[in-house]
């Protein structure tokens, strides 16, 4: 049974997740403010070094320690424009990644109208020009092998650079967060994370627990994929799909690989329950003053290497 601070914890971070409706989901002004409060508050914070390099460093490709707690080493860009994606929120630059990386999201965007008949892939945030930690968002995507894919295709139409910025993806989850919005979420969805589930390169999927039920679902008998699909807070918008460390990288650390077969069972259903209850019947909060935030991390806590990474010209 989790803990009422736990519960709490959960709900104050899903119902961050949920925007009210007709709304973008955060607009560049707005993240401007929040990325130069962050730097002003914690200065010597990891997030704020990092967050405010704006080139990659000229070293040879690596991804140095875990996705978590890293930076990244010789970091390529995702070009904004390709035949069939497009980058959006460009303002955060957050479009770089491993080599690797990099390679698989082209290729992937290149099969995109075959395997859905979408134009093509939006692509979300991947990491900063250096990695580690940011100023904003993601707890991991600090070591250039993680990638948010928006779940709504790209327009015929191309967007341009204010709606990169401004406009709302497609929440993909139904109005009670138990299972998925059946005018928005099509069987293309399904082949997409299908598809990516078989790349060997990938190491996880995390979608919504409100979309893996539509997955389960869908899958029928052949659920052996869903392995590496997991359930994970947020990502009812998007896609998040993490890459293994590449052969031979000792500094990278990678998770264990996947052994909790398709999770499709008893466990899926605590998650949806879970995020149920954290949106819907939140913990009352506790009388007397809140607790100070726990500070940032340090660049301390980041591998030494990302120290060289830092100051790399």
């Amino acid at each position: 049974m989790r803990s009422i601070s736990r519960i709490a914890a959960l709900a104050t971070a899903l119902m961050a997740l949920v925007p009210a409706a007709g709304l973008a989901q955060s607009t560049a002004e707005q993240e401007a403010k929040n990325r130069a409060a962050n730097i002003a508050a914690y200065p010597d914070a990891a997030r704020a070094l990092f967050g405010q390099k704006t080139t990659p460093a000229s070293m040879e490709a690596r991804a140095i320690g875990s996705y978590a707690r890293g930076c990244l080493a010789g970091a390529e860009a995702l070009p904004v424009d390709g035949p069939s994606w497009q980058v959006m929120r460009l303002n955060r630059n957050r479009n770089w990644g491993h080599p690797v990386l990099i390679d698989y999201l082209e290729k992937l965007a290149r099969d995109v109208p075959r395997i859905t008949g979408w134009p093509g892939l939006l692509v979300g945030d991947m990491s900063q020009p250096r990695g580690g930690p940011m100023l904003t968002g993601h707890a991991s995507h600090q070591i250039g092998l993680d990638a948010d894919v928006w779940l709504t295709p790209m327009p015929k139409e191309r967007v341009d650079r204010d709606q990169r910025e401004n406009m709302s993806a497609t929440n993909m989850a139904r109005a009670d967060w138990r299972d998925i919005d059946p005018n928005n979420w099509t069987p293309a969805h399904s082949r997409l994370i299908h598809t990516v589930a078989a790349e060997p390169r990938v190491e996880r999927i995390f979608v919504n627990p409100a979309l893996k039920v539509a997955l389960c679902r869908e899958a029928g008998a052949d659920k052996g994929w869903l392995e590496k699909v997991r359930p994970m807070w947020g990502h009812n918008y998007h896609f998040h799909i993490r890459m293994v460390c590449p052969a031979g990288m000792a500094s990278c650390h990678g998770q264990e690989p996947p052994n909790f077969g398709d999770g499709c069972g008893a466990e899926l259903s605590g998650w949806v329950e879970r995020q149920y209850q954290a949106i819907f019947h939140p913990p009352k909060p506790k009388p007397g003053p809140k607790p100070k935030p726990k500070p940032p991390m340090s660049l301390d806590a980041l591998p030494p290497e990302c120290r060289q990474v830092l100051v790399s010209r």
